[in-house]
């Protein structure tokens, strides 16, 4: 999804704003940085995200637990929906890459499936 921004000669802002931007109410931000490995392994049970890559790139790997999909994000104007009940992995982190996320809920790690083989348990469940 497009990030609207706004440039001129003295460069971009780009702005996400809940209820407009973004299809949920933000209730919790967070930044990754300095990272020296891969990142995810995990899908949340409730929490909606908005993933952007503001500086550098990585791509993120997804699953609903039936469909995959990869997609490089390398563009701070461009961000990704990740609704609940997917599966993330972070890959290809590029050095420096500062990656922001929007989350519909405050974290809470009881909320989280940490394995791929609970998530894929988790998803047959009716």
């Amino acid at each position: 999804m497009a990030v609207p921004s706004v440039g001129d000669d003295r460069g971009w802002l780009s702005v996400v704003e809940a209820g407009q931007t973004v299809p949920f109410p933000i209730r919790r931000v967070f930044y990754m940085h300095g990272m020296t490995a891969e990142r995810g392994g995990h899908a949340h049970r409730d929490t909606d995200q908005l993933v952007v890559c503001v500086s550098g790139s990585l791509r993120l790997d997804l699953t609903d637990g039936r469909d995959r999909m990869s997609v490089r994000l390398a563009d701070p104007a461009q961000g990704l929906f990740i609704p609940a009940m997917v599966f993330i992995d972070i890959r290809d982190i590029a050095p420096g890459a500062v990656c922001l996320v929007l989350a519909s809920t405050h974290y809470d790690m009881s909320r989280s499936i940490r394995s791929y083989e609970a998530f894929l348990e988790a998803v047959a469940q009716p």
